[in-house]
């Protein structure tokens, strides 16, 4: 009987009072005389009949006394039901039906002294198939046929997470790998410059003295430039500072200056750079040619410099493209592990960038309790989560708004997510069924009403709750995960036959 409750006494059970139970009371006397020669009756004293999760033993139905169900949620009992009825069953009451869950899908107590009429769940599943082979072949393809409907929406879930991820990728990619291309086509035409002014350079018979200090000064610009960011500069104050370099460069008679001050804006140099290069090969005899052939031999090591860097940071780019599309899709993990639930959602975020932050219309606000510990989850299927609700959460918007993302404690060893927009909200009467299959606001066609359902069934299987709650201008999605959850082989079914309806 596996870890069912103690019992306190057991007898066998008797043909009339089987038959004054509501679901025995249409069998045949051969019928009840088969239950009653295979079951018992046991009296059971309050406190646990069965609990969630263990082998289903077991049919019970209530002859007298009372039971109380409940279920696992956010790390806690949810009563679920309450009842006296006689004749209300529970326990391995799908054990007929093949491919069901073999465990206790919720669990059960009893709060007084109550009697049971018990079968065990082999010779339930036999008698339910010799006498009643037709319900239990249509209950049966009814379950297989649910369970491989939701087989089939997690991989379109998951195909529609590629597609994400996919489509992210293209748009994303698409920038820097173009960036590289131009900044290679220029560094190449800038090298060949830099040959050129450098024949030109030893051509005006430049003393060695200037020649090593024009050298100097490149070595020193191009590590300038190489460890240097971009500047962020106003449009006026980049015009000022092209202003003053272009009129030092007529005051030296170095023709081209429009040309030469945007590159040496560009990699934050200036006037008082410039007069160093004066410095280095005037005042010695030198040509005055020398000076405009040293300054363009400098702009097109700058030129070289800030291709180059162009290039590093596409490069990088795409490697922070790649890594938060390795993350968000866990591609390169274990479907268990110890992760960073911000990692998870800075992922996530990044698949809808053409959407949300600074390249789209929505505003993010992120406020993340960085205290929180690492967590171990399935993160690939915690990513669908956030996916689901980010995704329900721009529709509601209409892709105009503000997406609020915190993290904090729930309570210990349990973390709190909280997805939120400024929407219109969910009306009252439609919240409490969001998480229910097939159930969606949208016209016809355009929702299957499984993506919330899909979000709650793998924050289930993480032993967690997902909740929703809802006025206009503040809708909120709220993700209770525990710090550990079960690992596989200990966690619940990936798909639960029974889906909730309510939050």
């Amino acid at each position: 009987m596996g870890d069912e409750g103690q019992v306190e006494s057991q007898s066998e059970c008797q043909a009339e009072e089987m038959r004054t139970l509501f679901l025995f009371e249409q069998l045949s006397d051969a019928q009840i005389d088969r239950l009653c020669a295979d079951g018992r009756v046991e009296t059971h004293q309050p406190g646990p009949l069965f609990t969630e999760g263990e082998p289903a033993a077991c049919f019970y139905v209530l002859i007298d006394g009372e039971l109380v169900m409940s279920a696992r949620a956010g790390g806690f009992d949810v009563q679920t039901r309450r009842t006296s009825q006689r004749g209300a069953y529970c326990g391995a009451w799908s054990a007929y039906v093949p491919e069901a869950e073999p465990t206790y899908t919720t669990s059960v107590r009893v709060t007084r002294p109550s009697r049971f009429y018990v079968l065990d769940a082999e010779r339930f599943a036999a008698f339910m198939q010799t006498e009643f082979p037709m319900a239990v072949h249509l209950l049966a393809g009814h379950t297989l046929g649910t369970i491989r409907q939701q087989q089939l929406v997690g991989q379109r879930a998951r195909l529609l997470g590629l597609g994400t991820i996919t489509a992210g990728l293209t748009h994303h990619l698409n920038n820097p790998a173009a960036a590289t291309g131009r900044a290679v086509a220029g560094l190449r035409e800038s090298v060949g410059k830099l040959r050129r002014k450098l024949a030109s350079i030893a051509e005006g018979n430049i003393p060695a003295e200037s020649l090593h200090a024009l050298i100097a000064i490149q070595d020193d610009v191009a590590e300038h430039v190489g460890a240097s960011k971009p500047q962020q500069l106003s449009s006026l104050e980049s015009s000022r500072r092209e202003e003053r370099i272009g009129d030092w460069l007529d005051d030296h008679g170095i023709a081209d200056g429009w040309d030469y001050a945007p590159t040496f804006v560009d990699a934050g140099l200036d006037v008082d750079w410039l007069e160093r290069v004066s410095n280095s090969v005037t005042g010695r005899g030198v040509a005055s040619s020398v000076l405009q052939a040293g300054v363009a031999w400098l702009k097109h090591t700058v030129d070289t410099e800030l291709r180059m860097r162009e290039i590093a940071e596409a490069s990088r780019r795409i490697s922070a493209l790649l890594a938060s599309a390795k993350q968000y899709s866990q591609m390169d993990r274990g479907d268990y592990q110890c992760v960073d639930v911000h990692d998870l959602l800075r992922s996530t975020l990044m698949m809808f960038d053409t959407r949300i932050g600074g390249a789209g219309p929505v505003k993010v606000v992120t406020d993340f309790d960085l205290d929180l510990p690492e967590i171990s989850c399935y993160a690939g299927d915690l990513n669908q989560v956030w996916t689901n609700v980010i995704e329900n959460a721009l529709e509601a918007m209409g892709d105009r708004g503000t997406l609020t993302m915190r993290t904090s404690w729930e309570r210990e060893d349990v973390i709190r997510v909280e997805i939120c927009d400024d929407g219109p909200g969910i009306p009252s009467d439609v919240i409490d069924n969001v998480f229910t299959p097939f159930f969606s606001t949208k016209p016809v066609g355009e929702g299957a009403g499984l993506g919330l359902d899909l979000a709650w069934r793998i924050v289930e299987k993480h032993e967690g709750h997902l909740s929703a709650q809802s006025v206009p201008g503040d809708t909120r999605f709220i993700v209770c995960l525990p710090v550990r959850a079960p690992a596989p082989g200990t966690a619940g079914p990936d798909i639960p036959i029974v889906a909730p309806t309510t939050r």
